[in-house]
């Protein structure tokens, strides 16, 4: 098993693909782009399955996320989630994407073994999209969307950020489209994970505010807390239900107490938290003969030492020395 030091046990793993987008958002990376990791640096599909493997097999791990960057750009993706399906146990697979060539790969995806998929969509504006996003490829998302749930990946799961005086007055709206179609919308405050470092606390939008926004169309009653387990969702059924919108409130009220999360990064690095300032190298490892034992060995070490908390809802937080990009959201 993956413990730390407060007892809480690590049974969902999140695995990012690739650092590499084809998108800019603004929360996330600057418009040129990054200075992407060198192919030598990334771990091969071989290495992922491995090290997959040994997470689930030797580590109790039983969710697996694929994450990116964004995931669709690497080549050996289907593979990948087709070798990981086929684990004894077998965990659950699912993957999150802006759905930019989602609707070409949705259902070969689906044939592989992938369970489910959480896609970003953060506006129903294109010409917004293209504020948010720099590129114009917001009928692609839509596309990719109707793509996977045709191909089963269900319940299909929308991320949603709002960005002051971008689109905070779309999250009814958003809300809304998602109901008529069946998607569970989940709204995520914006978190200091940019690489530019130009996240402001004071021009978020708040968990509070997207409520009161929410509130103000919709009935919401909180589902029971013993509902939610280690899910970082905060969740409401709307107007009676069935339908439910969900809320991540990274920054005012973390959830770190119950978090279960374990992070391989796209060039082998284990993370025990999204914000953490330190990883644990099982690449080099990997790469000079270590056996499975070994790298398991590592790994729970590595979790072993995992902090209470991120400390993102305090104002002396400092931003990760890595991207989203770089480590997997």
């Amino acid at each position: 098993m993956l413990l730390d030091t407060f007892g809480r046990r690590a049974v969902d793993l999140r695995v990012s693909l690739t650092d590499r987008c084809n998108l800019r958002c603004t929360y996330c990376m600057p418009e040129q782009g990054l200075q992407w990791l060198p192919k030598p640096e990334l771990l091969t599909d071989e290495e992922i399955v491995r090290l997959v493997t040994i997470a689930v097999r030797d580590l109790g791990v039983q969710e697996v996320r694929f994450t990116g960057g964004e995931p669709l750009l690497r080549p050996g993706l289907v593979g990948i989630v087709q070798a990981c399906a086929a684990l004894d146990p077998r965990p659950e697979l699912s993957l999150t994407t802006n759905g930019i060539g989602l609707a070409r790969t949705a259902t070969a995806l689906r044939a592989a073994g992938l369970d489910r998929i959480n896609v970003s969509l953060d506006t129903l504006d294109p010409d917004t999209f293209h504020t948010l996003t720099r590129r114009n490829r917001h009928q692609d998302v839509l596309d990719g969307l109707a793509a996977a749930e045709a191909a089963g990946l269900t319940p299909v799961k929308l991320n949603a950020v709002l960005m002051r005086g971008v689109n905070e007055d779309e999250a009814p709206a958003l809300l809304a489209w998602c109901l008529e179609r069946g998607y569970e919308l989940r709204f995520i405050e914006q978190m200091p994970l940019d690489a530019q470092h130009g996240w402001d606390r004071s021009s978020m939008i708040t968990a509070e505010e997207i409520l009161e926004r929410l509130s103000a169309r919709f009935d919401l009653t909180p589902e029971p807390s013993a509902t939610r387990g280690a899910a970082p969702a905060e969740r409401w059924l709307v107007d009676g239900g069935p339908g439910r919108v969900g809320v991540i409130a990274s920054v005012t009220r973390p959830f770190c107490r119950a978090c279960d999360r374990t992070r391989l990064t796209a060039d082998g690095q284990i993370r025990d938290c999204l914000f953490a300032t330190g990883e644990t190298d099982l690449r080099t490892a990997l790469r000079s003969g270590a056996d499975d034992a070994e790298l398991a060995a590592r790994w729970r070490a590595a979790m072993w030492g995992k902090k209470a908390g991120a400390g993102i809802d305090s104002p002396e937080f400092h931003q990760p020395d890595r991207p989203m990009s770089a480590i997997g959201g």
